[in-house]
């Protein structure tokens, strides 16, 4: 395995705060999806512009949506034909499509 680059002290710090930032702005995204304050259209028009949403697993996506758990989310994913590692800005159009077929009822 290749070693990561070294880092000065100030370039580490600043990873980790951008990190600190990335991870609690994702929490916020999936607490809004959760309390229904985001819908799941509203998070995939997002994701074009928004880097945050953007890299998010759509696994960890469909798991933070009301009524949806990881065993029915993994099923989801299953039935359309998506990857559990795939992230929302890599969706195709038709994926998004039937994926919102699927989920906004």
């Amino acid at each position: 395995m290749p070693t990561p680059p070294a880092l000065t002290p100030e370039q580490r710090a600043a990873a980790l705060a951008k990190a600190a930032t990335v991870r609690k702005e994702r929490a916020q995204v999936k607490k809004d999806l959760k309390d229904g304050s985001l819908s799941l259209v509203e998070a995939l028009d997002r994701a074009a512009t928004d880097e945050i949403i953007g890299k998010m697993r759509v696994l960890v996506l469909l798991e933070s949506l009301p009524a949806v758990g990881k065993v029915k989310a993994e099923r989801l994913l299953g039935q359309i034909g998506i990857a559990e590692s795939r992230r929302v800005q890599g969706l195709g159009i038709h994926q998004r499509a039937e994926l919102l077929r699927l989920t906004v009822r």
